[in-house]
């Protein structure tokens, strides 16, 4: 299960998919870097920065540069069963806007 800012979860590899293939879609050259990576309390938070132009279908062609991170629950087997993304919004919307 994926969960962005709040927003609708994703659930099942299709979804996932679907989520990051948007992403992808709107962004053709997108870069995300991994700007660190914490473990506390069986916890994990991967901390990141995405760089892209939204050069996708109906896209403005404007370019981003944003910071984020994911909060990672894993199962028993170690992979993620539940991933919880944040970053700012209100700047990631402002930047696609050209402001």
């Amino acid at each position: 299960m994926l969960t962005v800012n709040n927003g609708k979860p994703a659930v099942g590899s299709k979804q996932l998919a679907e989520t990051a293939q948007s992403y992808m879609e709107a962004f053709p050259d997108i870069e995300l870097t991994m700007d660190s990576l914490t473990v506390e309390s069986g916890n994990y938070r991967y901390y990141w920065t995405f760089k892209g132009t939204n050069t996708g279908p109906g896209g403005t062609g404007n370019k981003v540069d944003f910071n984020g991170f994911e909060e990672w629950t894993m199962n028993d087997q170690g992979l993620i069963k539940k991933l919880i993304g944040t970053y700012d919004a209100e700047e990631y919307q402002r930047q696609l806007e050209g402001k």
